[in-house]
């Protein structure tokens, strides 16, 4: 990645909006691309990169817990559904892994059920990068218009 502190700022505020911590990487998203020059298509790798990282991290997470925890013993509700959902239908759920609540437990659920780093971070990725691409679509080329 370039040595570009706009660049890293991204990266990082991908990274952490994509674990159990709150972020917000779509306003320097978007205000980056509008405001700074910066190629959409820089952008849109830059944060799905680091947005995708997050998303495995708490895959990783999840995958230590399985070990270490049943199901029962702590889990919220939200989580719980989180469960449910990836075992009904499987590592393709994972595309929703870019919502808001529930995406970054279905990461860690992903994890904890040992569905595979592979395919968890395919589905992953092009689900973040999904929502970068509309974001940017969005606000930046139909916005300029």
């Amino acid at each position: 990645m370039p040595a570009n502190p706009d660049l890293w700022a991204l990266f990082a505020s991908a990274f952490v909006s994509s674990t159990l911590l709150p972020g917000g990487s779509e306003i320097g998203l978007v205000w980056l691309a509008r405001e700074a020059g910066h190629s959409p298509f820089l952008l849109l790798a830059v944060a799905t990169l680091g947005n995708t990282l997050g998303g495995m991290t708490s895959w990783g997470l999840g995958r230590l817990l399985a070990g270490k925890a049943p199901a029962a013993s702590f889990l919220k509700p939200a989580h719980r559904r989180a469960i449910d959902r990836l075992e009904r239908r499987g590592s393709p759920i994972l595309l929703l892994s870019w919502l808001p609540v529930i995406g970054d437990p279905l990461c860690v659920a992903a994890g904890w059920l040992r569905i595979a780093w592979w395919q968890s971070l395919i589905y992953i990725t092009l689900g973040k990068a999904a929502r970068y691409g509309v974001l940017l679509w969005g606000w930046v080329v139909a916005g300029s218009g």
